[in-house]
């Protein structure tokens, strides 16, 4: 049974593949790459193959051969987020177009001095999303994560392409990171955080998911709940070869229980993962 470890998956070869390939041949070029690549994964990573099929089948109701094919486009279209990051983060991103739908949400969230919670899924291109915002809304994100990516990984993007360009808050067991996403919001900052993906042994809520039981993690509805700030959920799903949808929903300014803000979020996630589900990229097994 897969669970998720908190790892970010994936050799250090590719990426050195993929960004010589952005800066020498364009992201077309890597898109026909990719093709092959990522049906490589799509034969190989059973596990994922598998939990991805069953999904679409069991949750959105795909019929066997429709939800291979899904499949088969998923990983694909996990692999143009991935290149796309990539091309953001070198400078390579001037092909790219995209809408802004609640826009003036997030405006309205940075001129009422309270920062802003930004609650968001592994689904679309998180990454995307965040270039969008400093550049249209704030001029800095913090995103609040397990620091565990492969530190190969790490060291060759910051070297290549100066890193994230976000302020990364790491998830520490100390409870450390409160207090940074507590100045952060006093700053009058956004704060970013993934709330979809339940890490064995943390604390979890459970919710109705697309007709199933599922896991969610519990802190980032904590953390929504304790703090006197708005809270929006956001997305950037692709919807074109070069183009990002980006969206964010009307703030939440009243204080609710962990519960409430959970309850909303899986309402509002239930409607992305049905409009886009081609790109849920959430290869573990999901429901417990």
């Amino acid at each position: 049974m897969s669970r998720w470890d908190g790892k970010t998956k994936g050799p250090l070869i590719g990426y050195q593949i993929f960004v010589f390939l952005i800066k020498t041949l364009g992201l077309g070029f890597s898109y026909l790459i990719l093709q092959i690549v990522s049906y490589y994964y799509f034969l190989f990573e059973k596990d994922k193959r598998r939990i991805m099929i069953d999904f679409y089948k069991r949750s959105l109701g795909y019929l066997p051969t429709e939800a291979k094919k899904l499949t088969r486009k998923n990983f694909y279209v996990l692999g143009q987020t991935l290149v796309d990051g990539v091309a953001f983060l070198i400078g390579n991103d001037k092909k790219f177009t995209h809408t802004f739908s609640g826009e003036e949400f997030l405006i309205d969230m940075k001129n009422g001095g309270k920062g802003g919670i930004l609650l968001s899924a592994h689904l679309g291109n998180w990454e995307t999303a965040g270039n969008l915002l400093k550049k249209r809304v704030t001029p800095k994100i913090n995103v609040v994560m397990l620091d565990a990516e492969v530190e190969k990984i790490k060291n060759f993007l910051h070297d290549t392409t100066g890193g994230s360009h976000f302020n990364i808050i790491p998830i520490k067991d100390d409870l450390s990171h409160v207090i940074l996403i507590n100045n952060a919001l006093r700053n009058n900052e956004f704060v970013a955080i993934h709330a979809d993906r339940f890490l064995e042994g943390a604390k979890y809520i459970e919710m109705d998911f697309l007709g199933r039981k599922a896991k969610f993690p519990l802190g980032p509805f904590i953390i929504a709940s304790k703090f006197d700030a708005p809270v929006s959920f956001v997305y950037a799903v692709k919807n074109g070869k070069y183009n990002y949808e980006l969206s964010a929903t009307k703030p939440i300014n009243e204080r609710l229980t962990p519960e409430g803000f959970a309850l909303q979020y899986v309402y509002d996630l239930e409607k992305k993962v049905k409009a886009t589900p081609e790109q849920w990229f959430n290869y573990f097994d999901f429901y417990h």
